[in-house]
């Protein structure tokens, strides 16, 4: 259990904390005292903030770019919480006691449990923690640990495990040290049912909906600066993406775990694929030119 609990009296400014966030990249910066980077372990802090809902407008425009279908009940999509959280992750890493950047993290994976269907409207207490820092053959990581809750009652939970980069490790790791991720074992062959066709300006449009300004998302300039040839998709952006072409078959409550395997440069032509097995659907995204290549792995489990 966190050590300290800080009660936010509302949701952190995103657009100033993308700035912060940018910080650490300034020459000098990682002095000061206020900029991340300074710390040794991920602080043992617990952030919450009480009563967030998403107001009409927002919500309608995230399903629009995430492609949910119009009619729907009156719930919300099963990723769309990751938005009331998104300024307590962002608060929490740009602390300067958190001990990385967070502009040059890597999403590895995302796991969300939904223990109910939420209503559209319906206040949410949010509360956010990192846990410590583990190894990792690339680098380190840490797991950001999200729970909603409503009256009382904790109906939406969300792992989101953040890899920081370290080359020694990652050199190590290509020479045969260490184990990845590996492909994963499926129970048949996952069959294309779509193919998505991904604008360039993408990321800038999930971007203003999230929050989440990432730079490597915003435009083939600013991504060229972090070894991007182009823009790339927002992870969540895929893996709402993917729940919006499943929702129709999907139950009131269920878990959903993705893992992150290669970014989708913008724009861009990939191809989703699902396969049912016996209390649980697995789906990937593969691009269209490198069938070899997968984007991203995941597996609904009720």
């Amino acid at each position: 259990m966190p050590t300290a609990t800080r009660h936010l009296s509302g949701p952190p400014n995103t657009l100033g904390l993308s700035l912060r966030a940018a910080l650490p990249l300034v020459p000098g910066a990682s002095r000061l005292p206020f900029v991340a980077g300074g710390g040794r372990q991920v602080p043992d802090v617990k952030l919450e903030l009480d009563g967030e809902r998403l107001d009409h407008a927002r919500l309608t425009a995230y399903e629009r770019v995430c492609e949910f279908p119009q009619q729907r009940a009156e719930t919300l999509p099963v990723t769309a919480p990751h938005l009331l959280a998104f300024p307590l992750h962002m608060a929490l890493m740009t602390d300067g006691a958190f001990p990385f950047g967070a502009v040059g993290l890597v999403h590895l994976r995302n796991r969300i449990q939904a223990k109910r269907p939420i209503g559209v409207g319906e206040p949410l207490d949010i509360a956010v923690n990192a846990t410590p820092i583990s190894a990792h053959p690339r680098g380190l990581t840490f797991t950001i640990v999200t729970t909603a809750a409503s009256r009382g009652e904790v109906v939406w939970e969300e792992r989101s495990t953040m890899l920081h980069r370290d080359e020694s490790r990652a050199s190590s790791h290509r020479n045969g040290a260490g184990s990845g991720g590996g492909q994963r074992a499926t129970a048949r062959e996952p069959t294309e049912t779509a193919r998505w066709q991904l604008a360039e300006d993408l990321g800038r449009r999930y971007g203003s909906v999230s929050g989440d300004r990432n730079p490597i998302h915003m435009h083939a300039l600013s991504a060229r600066l972090f070894g991007f040839p182009r823009a790339i998709a927002h992870g969540m952006w895929t893996k709402a993406r993917c729940l919006a072409e499943l929702e129709p078959s999907l139950p009131d409550a269920y878990s959903v775990e993705v893992t992150f395997r290669k970014p989708i440069l913008l724009p861009g032509e990939v191809a989703f694929a699902t396969a049912v097995a016996d209390g649980r659907t697995e789906f990937e995204v593969r691009s269209v030119k490198d069938r070899e290549k997968v984007h991203l792995e995941g597996t609904v489990s009720w």
